[in-house]
């Protein structure tokens, strides 16, 4: 009988290790097409960065997995796809049940663009604050694109190709990645808010997760330690990200276009 478990939120593994691509876990909750987990490896949609894709596969059967979301409550919800179409029909219902044991597998090419170009997005989110006093105000990743929006009247040509050059600089310096979660106070008391823009974030959120980029540390999912001493980038994310600068690759900046009164958007790409 469909149904849902008592509680319904969803362990997000992903925020510890972004690597692991199948994972094991449990039905808590079916609805039509939409299933929830106790526990997943898919990204949702969210800060940026699409969802993955992927299969959910059960003893029997093995489902496409064609949209992830996230609610407030912190249920992680998978659209699968019953005719393998690409669609998701909310008349269908799956086979699946409340307790039934599943495997996840996600998508490595989708997940591993958006994490390189999430981690590239860091990167030039820092050059321009640090070179240029342009706080970002909001970006968009894809698999093969991406693009960043700024508080800056206007670059030109000359300063497209200096962006791309420090770009390239700290992606040839392979700088570690790391990540780790801080209570929201001390974060707000600690770090630099012009570029954690923990100001943003609602009230509700108490603990943070922080990814840094450079500095004396080590690579990865980490507890917070006083040896990350001057990294070059370090902010509030939930997204996924590799764990070295030197995994990102070549970084193109492809164009700027005005986004708004005294914003600017920077396009680029990674080979």
């Amino acid at each position: 009988m469909h149904g849902d478990f008592e509680s319904t939120v969803t362990e997000r593994r992903y925020l510890d290790d972004s690597s692991v691509r199948e994972f094991d876990a449990t039905v808590t909750a079916v609805r039509g097409t939409r299933v929830v987990l106790d526990a997943t490896q898919f990204y949702p949609t969210g800060g940026g960065q699409p969802h993955d894709t992927g299969v959910l596969r059960t003893a029997d059967d093995e489902y496409d997995v064609v949209d992830v979301q996230l609610t407030d409550e912190l249920e992680h919800h998978l659209d699968l796809d019953l005719d393998g179409d690409g669609s998701v029909d909310a008349d269908e219902s799956l086979d699946l049940e409340p307790g039934d044991d599943v495997v996840g597998v996600v998508d490595d090419a989708r997940r591993s663009a958006h994490s390189r170009y999430h981690t590239a997005q860091h990167l030039l989110s820092a050059v321009l604050l640090s070179e240029y006093d342009a706080r970002t105000t909001g970006n968009q990743l894809y698999e093969d694109r991406a693009r960043l929006d700024c508080e800056y009247d206007r670059f030109d040509d000359d300063d497209l190709a200096g962006i791309e050059r420090r770009l390239n600089e700290h992606v040839d310096a392979d700088h570690p990645v790391r990540w780790y979660t801080m209570d929201r106070d001390v974060a707000e008391t600690e770090l630099d808010t012009d570029r954690t823009r923990i100001d943003l974030l609602p009230d509700s959120i108490t603990e943070l997760r922080i990814v840094e980029i450079g500095g004396d540390g080590p690579r990865g999912h980490c507890e917070r330690t006083d040896a990350a001493t001057d990294p070059i980038d370090r902010t509030a994310c939930a997204g996924t990200h590799v764990t070295s600068t030197g995994d990102i690759g070549l970084v193109t900046v492809t164009g700027r276009e005005t986004a708004g009164a005294g914003e600017e958007r920077v396009r680029f790409e990674l080979d």
